[in-house]
């Protein structure tokens, strides 16, 4: 599958680990990938560390990465934020220690919530994950906000996966902040396409030269589309294949895949589809039975809720 992009673009919670702990076949295929010759951007929503802490975390896995090579959504709020402000603007950050890394390297000032609350005034809020994040780290977000400052939300995933299980994401904390502003913040990272410009822009290719890989429809895989990107739903995380066939046309992959070992293997997909989708079935019937689902929700022939039933009891045999 990989051979005919020049570049991938790697999610990495829930596709290359879960927590600290490295996913099964991730690193191995990512490493074969790099050494047939594609270049490997790793992009995350998850803003809580720096590119640089997140880059040596993957090189304790065994993986070739630059810090370079890791742009988190951190960066991408920077970057746009840095657009919009003069050069040196004090920004309030929220969250990990990325946040403020980012908005340093952006040419702005970070103003920590304890410096808001000491009385320095801000001119945006740029709010990311972190796991010491506090209820009066949020207020200071709040009235920053309901004070005129512009937000940005690094991102909005609701839920993050750990080695622990599902936890509460950052876009349950904006929420939070949200409920208390009225107002609904931009959104640097995905689905928004500017993380996967940038990881384009660094492997020195175009966007339809680049596989983007992703375990989320909503962020990992409709960011893609709205790249212009080929997109591998792995099923690794937090979506399956009953929520891929719900998922609303800019959500859907190019490819579903079981884990990362695909990457090197053929795309198989049937002609036709099952004429069930009970029982045990190959992935090439699955993704078959996949497509041919699309077509019938787009035809007006079959719901969401529908799509979503016909693949909840189905069994796929392991590749």
């Amino acid at each position: 599958m990989i051979a005919r992009y020049a570049a991938i673009v790697c999610d990495l919670d829930g596709v290359v680990y879960a927590g600290p702990e490295p996913i099964e076949h991730a690193v191995e295929a990512l490493v074969a990938a790099s050494d047939n010759g594609a270049h490997v951007v790793y992009a995350t929503n998850n803003a809580s560390r720096t590119p640089a802490e997140v880059a040596g975390h993957l090189r304790e896995f065994g993986l070739v990465v630059d810090d370079a090579d890791v742009v988190n959504s951190s960066a991408a709020g920077a970057y746009l934020l840095a657009g919009s402000l003069t050069a040196g603007a004090r920004v309030l950050a929220v969250g990990g220690a990325g946040v403020g890394v980012a908005l340093t390297e952006a040419g702005l000032t970070p103003v920590s919530p304890q410096e808001a609350r000491d009385g320095t005034p801000v001119e945006a809020v740029l709010q990311g994950y972190g796991a010491e994040v506090r209820a009066s780290d949020l207020a200071e977000a709040g009235f920053a906000v309901a004070g005129g400052a512009r937000w940005m939300a690094t991102n909005t995933d609701l839920t993050l996966p750990t080695d622990r299980g599902v936890a509460p994401g950052n876009g349950s904390l904006v929420g939070a902040v949200r409920n208390a502003v009225g107002v609904d913040p931009d959104v640097a990272g995905k689905p928004m396409p500017t993380m996967y410009e940038m990881a384009a822009r660094r492997s020195g290719v175009d966007a339809h030269q680049v596989l983007a890989i992703g375990d989320r429809l909503e962020t990992d895989i409709e960011g893609a589309v709205r790249a212009g990107m080929d997109s591998v739903l792995v099923l690794t995380g937090v979506h399956d294949l009953a929520d891929a066939a719900a998922a609303a046309p800019e959500r859907r992959p190019t490819f579903v895949v079981e884990d990362l070992r695909s990457l090197a293997k053929p795309y198989d997909e049937d002609h036709s589809a099952p004429s069930t989708s009970h029982g045990d079935l190959t992935w090439s019937q699955a993704r078959a039975l996949l497509r041919a689902t699309w077509a019938e929700v787009d035809a007006g022939e079959l719901d969401a809720d529908g799509a979503r039933h016909r693949f909840t009891d189905l069994t796929v045999r392991s590749a």
